[in-house]
């Protein structure tokens, strides 16, 4: 008995020194692989690129890994337990290593010549994800042993279970349980149910085979049995479990969904910050918050949307995708897989018709449900004959679609569907502070999925009258006045920078004689604007205009520069609009506003340029715009010190130009913008050749908001679509709402103006006890001389006496210019 024992003992013996020997060993094979102390405790997440507005609404998200950390304090209790459940039910009582589970997994090895379960702990699952590959061998298993010794040594069981929520792959592209909450549910983590907990942490084991959207009924299995292990390791009560068991699937794919649409904002961000960081970009975490206001960009979007399809109603409906009658007595599921032939603008959907009478038709719609549409949403359907004309307009809906028809939809006040067709035109509208040009909302187009072209940013077109403004202060600068007479007569003009002779004209072919510059503008006279910068000279006028920010390289050395025809982008119009907005200073727009780092350490502040009305000036180089100028700044926090935004063109100019670009609005071609009742407001619509652009561009002292629309292809916008018709009403739609509750903001007049009566028909001091008299505006050394007695010879007998203080034109005047 004592022999048997000892050779026993001297087995065990000998077993364990072998296996401390083999131990040891292993480890000496895989030491390199174990992080060191400082690598534990240093471990960082691949969190995407994620852009925020101004008040901190999500836009957009860039990484191919999507992943929001939480902290261990943030896990909801029901989830945690639900993953120790599902997992590793021992977690907070073993070293790291699960023996018994091992052993099992050792057994199979052996038995199998396989590795068919690993055995792993959380913390196990944590070493793998951070540290190791998923290749299944043995040398890998030991690794992974030792790192989970060492990490439990290392860090804290709860700093393991937030490394392992935070980093574990979910399906969806999802790597965590925030991602994986908002990828299929569309919520946050303490938003979900005790059901839906259990749903996700049936995850991680299998995350394609479990996954409740592709095998919602294998899913199902697997969330009931974690809930099961819940009330048998009494995590939960038997009530709840018993309401969780019953819940329903409710699981979609909704990914990473933004708060507000900004794509083309996100793009321009990404693209930016790109030139920089290169792929690190999608991986660093870096957070940036932009300069964009979500209300007024959910505005933007709403107005740009709205105006489009004003346009696109207007023309006419250019008929259905398809008509397939067949599909009318097809099974539902072969009615509902034809709609994935067919692209369609989100929020939107596709429909069969089904049946149609006079007044409705019953249609099919993607989800399966039928809706019936009536007359209402299809009376607007005038057969498309081109840009310039439509057919006559429906009676019944038969005259519209017949059975067998696919249709688009569009929401109708969010309460039913109306009749649409995916727009061919396009529209951009942008909107800055004018004060140090901050970007508050941009939308480069009508849909980005559908087109990614900026054209707020990338398109250069011809802005037309919406140009004149520049021309104008020129002038003024030139010693021009807004009293000046210029003849508006037919004239032929030989540039030799021009093909051929030009005879220019106005809209109509109308002439008005003698014209001041004051109605020649609001009124958007075209033969006005070229003898204008014909008098004055080309080459001073661009000297000029590129204090606005333009490139003088990009403008025409030729008389058409004074009717738009350089090819410009809206950021670039908005920008020299600013000068006008804030008094004469020039800003430089910017979209981002800070970046934060992972630990939400700000690696970039944005200090634009800004306007300096009541600030300290440090440096002021009034004559070098581009050259640095400092100022001291008033804030809340105390005095610091900021760029300040250089003057570059008089304040005596920007304010008379602002004045007239009112009566644009008051009596001229903005006049649609009366029904917005401000009295600060002031613009410029923009109409170029054949109708191809059309603009409109406004601003008060604070915001400046400009709007283009137009056809990618260049095609005229056709018959009846100006600035004022096309652009207008969707700045006015944009500006309601971004002016709505806020006080009247006008440009402020410098006290050097003088305001003088005038002789409304030469534009010369008006006699003493003239009745038609009317007073103007003038630089104080620009001020016409007094005048004692009528001169012999008057300049003509054009007695539109209009500025700002008369009344409006009679309405047999040209509202609108073609260039």
């Amino acid at each position: 008995m004592a022999k048997t024992f000892k050779i026993l003992f001297i087995l065990a013996l000998l077993g364990a020194l072998a296996t401390v020997g083999i131990t040891y060993g292993v480890y000496q094979q895989v030491k390199d692989s174990i992080p060191t102390k400082e690598e534990m405790k240093d471990i960082e997440l691949q969190i995407p690129l994620r852009i925020y507005t101004r008040d901190e609404k999500l836009i957009g998200e860039f990484g191919e890994q999507r992943r929001s950390p939480i902290r261990y304090e943030d896990i909801p209790h029901d989830l945690e337990n639900a993953v120790l459940a599902a997992e590793d039910s021992n977690f907070y009582h073993h070293p790291g290593v699960d023996i018994v589970g091992l052993l099992r997994a050792a057994y199979q090895l052996v038995s199998t010549g396989e590795i068919q379960s690993g055995g792993s702990t959380i913390t196990m699952q944590v070493a793998r994800n951070y540290f190791l590959s998923f290749e299944q061998t043995f040398m890998r298993k030991f690794t992974e042993i030792f790192i989970s010794l060492k990490l439990e040594q290392e860090l804290s069981k709860h700093d393991i279970l937030e490394l392992y929520m935070n980093k574990i792959y979910l399906g969806k592209r999802a790597y965590g349980f925030e991602a994986a909450a908002q990828v299929y549910y569309g919520k946050h983590l303490d938003e979900l149910t005790l059901a839906q907990y259990a749903m996700i942490a049936g995850l991680p084991k299998a995350p394609s085979r479990y996954n409740p959207v592709a095998n919602s009924s294998r899913a199902l299995i697997r969330r009931n049995w974690i809930l099961q292990r819940m009330l048998t390791l009494g995590m939960i009560e038997k009530e709840a479990y018993q309401n969780a068991v019953e819940a329903p699937v409710t699981a979609e794919n909704y990914g990473i969904q933004p708060d507000i649409e900004a794509n083309y904002v996100a793009e321009m961000v990404r693209h930016e910050l790109y030139q920089s960081y290169g792929e690190k970009l999608y991986t660093e975490g870096l957070v940036v918050y932009t300069t964009i206001d979500s209300e007024r960009q959910n505005n933007a979007n709403q107005s740009v949307y709205d105006g489009v399809m004003a346009y696109d109603e207007r023309h006419g409906y250019r008929g259905t995708l398809d008509t397939r009658t067949n599909l009318v007595s097809a099974t539902l599921e072969e009615q509902q897989d034809v709609f994935k032939n067919f692209s369609n603008i989100p929020s939107w959907t596709l429909a069969l018709v089904l049946e149609t009478t006079d007044t409705n038709a019953t249609l099919r719609l993607e989800d399966g449900s039928t809706f019936d549409l009536s007359f209402d949403g299809i009376s607007w359907a005038a057969p498309y004959i081109n840009e310039n004309y439509h057919g006559k307009n429906p009676k019944t809906v038969d005259d519209v679609l017949v059975a067998g028809d696919i249709i688009q939809l569009r929401p109708d006040d969010n309460t039913t569907w109306r009749l649409a067709q995916s727009p061919v035109v396009q529209s951009a509208l942008l909107s800055l502070d004018s004060k140090d040009g901050a970007i508050e909302s941009l939308v480069g187009g009508f849909d980005y999925f559908s087109n990614k072209f900026n054209r707020v940013t990338q398109s250069k077109r011809q802005p037309g009258s919406n140009f004149k403004p520049f021309i104008y202060a020129s002038a003024l600068a030139n010693g021009y006045t807004a009293a000046s007479v210029i003849n508006d007569a037919p004239v032929v003009f030989h540039d030799s920078n021009l093909a051929s002779a030009w005879r220019p004209t106005n809209d109509g072919g109308k002439f008005y004689g003698p014209t001041r510059l004051r109605q020649a503008l609001y009124r958007s006279q075209n033969v006005v604007s070229v003898r204008l910068l014909d008098e004055m000279g080309i080459r001073p006028a661009l000297e000029y205009i590129k204090h606005f920010g333009f490139d003088p390289n990009e403008l025409p050395r030729n008389l058409s520069l004074s009717l738009g025809s350089a090819n410009l982008s809206p950021l670039q119009i908005a920008t020299g609009y600013a000068v006008f907005s804030n008094g004469g200073y020039r800003v430089q727009p910017y979209l981002i506003d800070r970046i934060e780092d992972r630990a939400g350490e700000i690696v970039f502040q944005a200090e634009p340029m800004t306007v300096c009305n009541d600030c300290t000036m440090l440096e002021n180089d009034i004559d070098n715009p581009d050259a640095p100028n400092k100022g001291l700044f008033d804030t809340d926090s105390g005095v610091i010190e900021l760029p300040v935004a250089p003057r570059v063109i008089d304040s005596d100019i920007a304010y008379i130009m602002y004045d007239i670009m009112r009566d644009v609005i008051r009596y001229g071609t903005g006049r649609r913008a009366r029904v917005l009742e401000r009295s600060d407001i002031a613009g410029k619509t923009g109409t170029t050749n054949d109708g191809r652009d059309a603009w409109f561009s406004g601003f008060n002292g604070d915001i400046v908001t400009s709007v283009w629309t137009g056809f990618d292809d260049m095609s005229p916008l056709g018959r009846g679509e100006w600035g004022g018709s096309a652009s207008l009403p969707t700045w006015i739609n944009y500006m309601r709402a971004a002016l709505a509750d806020t006080p009247a903001s006008y440009v402020n007049k410098p006290s050097s103006l003088v305001t003088v009566r005038i002789d409304p028909d030469t534009g010369e001091r008006a006699l003493p006890g003239q009745s038609n008299a009317m007073f103007e505006m003038f630089r104080k050394d620009h001020v016409p001389e007094r005048r004692m007695s009528a001169r012999s010879e008057q300049a003509g007998s054009n007695t539109q006496n209009n500025s700002s203080s008369e009344q409006a034109p009679s309405s047999n005047i040209a509202i609108e210019n073609l260039f």
